[in-house]
């Protein structure tokens, strides 16, 4: 652990010289040292100063990660405008994570107008150039027509090369592609590949639908246990759908042993969300005509099935920090 520490002094030294003579390289390296704390006691105002320094020398990273400080408000306070101007610099020259950040400054109308069809393309240059995350994106543009005129076939295409590389947004949307059939023949096999591959790398949505296609059993073999797993996980990261899922499954003691003060736990969490399936079933759960009146497979609660697969918009927008 001292010889660590000792190396990563060494190296803060061994920078700072160079960077006080004015070496760009030197600089953003010094930068990163004090913004990590490496080697130096972590300083905000400190890795700004030489960043800036890094960047007015024209070093596109340098300047891709002022634009970043900008927009977080690290050693700096807070700027949209200064985000996109420095974000700017370095996409002209051709720094993929700079053109990926700048076009979602376009998308979300962050220190310039909403402007889809800018947005779309710097995705489209960072996404040439191998940036995984950037092609999700651009699969998304052409899935949705964000900025870009439909087409599924290179939604698919650029979705593909963003999930074979791990990105879970890309394979959450190539599950949701293959579960609806849009522009590909329907495929529940497929569909579940993709969805449990995000759904391990923890995306909500990936995690929900996995649930609704083992309880279903629709195109897979039905596994009451594994939708309880995967309901759970969604649920306990604020799920309404999910939540009021995992309390059907408990009320009716489907996968799990039946449990009603669970059902009752599972509910109140969605209900209080706004959930209206969850507020039916937390009223039916004490017995009663709201209860009486489902269909005797729906008894003591109403699966919600009509979130099946459903894409969500927080979930769409996820990809929303600067690189």
């Amino acid at each position: 652990m001292g010889k660590r520490l000792a190396d990563r002094e060494r190296i803060f030294r061994w920078f700072l010289g160079p960077a006080q003579r004015g070496n760009p390289y030197a600089q953003f390296n010094l930068a990163l040292l004090y913004k990590n704390g490496q080697g130096v006691d972590s300083d905000a105002r400190q890795a700004f100063s030489w960043m800036r320094m890094s960047a007015l020398q024209g070093l596109a990273f340098a300047q891709n990660q002022l634009g970043a400080m900008y927009y977080k408000g690290v050693g700096i306070g807070f700027s949209d405008a200064e985000a996109v101007y420095w974000f700017r610099r370095a996409a002209r020259q051709g720094d993929p994570s700079a053109q990926q950040n700048l076009g979602q400054m376009y998308r979300r109308g962050r220190g310039v107008p909403v402007n889809e069809e800018m947005a779309a393309r710097w995705f489209s240059r960072a996404a040439e150039q191998g940036i995984a995350s950037a092609q999700a994106l651009l699969g998304e543009a052409y899935l949705h027509g964000r900025g870009v005129s439909p087409d599924c076939k290179l939604a698919q295409a650029w979705l593909r090369k963003a999930a074979v590389r791990g990105e879970v947004h890309a394979q959450c949307l190539l599950g949701s592609m293959f579960a609806h059939g849009t522009g590909v023949e329907r495929d529940t096999v497929q569909a579940l590949m993709w969805y449990s591959l995000a759904a391990e790398g923890g995306s909500v949505q990936a995690q929900f639908s996995v649930a609704v296609l083992y309880a279903s059993g629709e195109g897979v073999q039905r596994d009451l246990g594994r939708a309880v797993h995967w309901y759970r996980s969604a649920a306990e990261k604020g799920d309404a759908a999910a939540q009021n899922n995992l309390g059907v499954l408990y009320a009716t003691g489907q996968g799990v042993t039946q449990d009603e003060a669970e059902a009752l736990r599972w509910y109140r969490r969605a209900a209080a969300q706004g959930h209206v399936l969850a507020r039916h079933n937390l009223a039916g759960l004490h017995g009663g005509a709201a209860n009486a009146a489902l269909p005797d497979e729906h008894a003591r609660g109403s699966i919600d099935f009509g979130e099946m697969l459903r894409p969500r918009t927080q979930e769409r927008e996820a990809r929303s920090g600067p690189r």
